[in-house]
């Protein structure tokens, strides 16, 4: 029984460890006089708490190595979410993108789009959401769109740009049903050579698209944050020798 409430009381412990830390963040980002760009440096030491930013030696789709993995998928509890909405608000709101509704592309992007949603109305913006499914529904409401009507000019949200089929996919959806796709937004910018040329994959969408991409934080940043951090200060130079095969020209 002791044993028990002891593991009890480690739980509860670890949770209000994690709502503390999301308080501290909301707290870091909206203090007065914060330095411009402070939320991707919140992004990336919540990437790296929640395990989202792993580093290591990763075999992608691309056949590549890389050094660094980003997941997303990782940022799965409330805490977590809220922070990371918060960093894509403000990545948001810097870029002064203009945006009337948001769409969140299937299966990442509904959350994604779901929280800045929420992070957003609790900055004074109230804005419509929406997202779709992989396959039609056959019953019920029917279709495959959910949420608000896609129409003016709609903000795309997901987690990477890797060979822009999603946001592809995604423009010709909000095309399709009357809106204007005015934008992307993603978590991490890995400014990485692309299928085509010397751009990277999400500079070679934002051409081929007409719209802007905007990403919370870049490869960029990773150098900068691995760098004052000397636990982390083994990987830069793997970050390095990756950025040197493979990094874009617009980088």
């Amino acid at each position: 029984m002791a044993r028990d409430a002891r593991i009890v009381a480690d739980r509860a412990a670890r949770g209000w460890a994690a709502a503390a830390r999301s308080a501290s963040l909301s707290a870091f980002l909206h203090e007065p006089g914060a330095r411009v760009g402070a939320y991707r440096q919140a992004f990336l030491e919540l990437s790296l708490r929640a395990e989202a930013l792993r580093f290591g030696e990763f075999h992608l789709k691309s056949g590549r190595t890389s050094p660094y993995f980003f997941n997303a998928g990782q940022f799965n509890t409330g805490a977590a979410l809220a922070g990371l909405a918060d960093c894509y608000a403000e990545a948001l709101l810097e870029s002064g993108v203009g945006f009337d509704m948001l769409f969140g592309p299937a299966y990442k992007g509904i959350p994604l789009a779901t929280a800045l949603a929420v992070a957003l109305a609790k900055r004074g913006r109230d804005v419509p959401v929406a997202f779709n499914r992989k396959e039609a529904k056959t019953h019920g409401e029917g279709g495959t769109l959910i949420g608000a009507p896609l129409t003016g000019r709609v903000l795309i949200v997901d987690d990477v740009i890797t060979a822009g089929t999603a946001v592809r996919e995604s423009v010709e959806i909000i095309r399709a049903a009357g809106g204007t796709p005015c934008g992307v937004l993603i978590a991490l910018d890995r400014q990485e050579r692309g299928a085509e040329g010397q751009r990277s994959a999400a500079a070679e969408a934002s051409a081929a698209l007409g719209v802007p991409v905007v990403a919370v934080a870049r490869l960029d940043d990773l150098f900068m944050f691995v760098a004052d951090r000397p636990e982390l200060a083994l990987h830069r130079e793997r970050l390095l020798a990756y950025r040197s095969q493979y990094g874009s020209t617009d980088g």
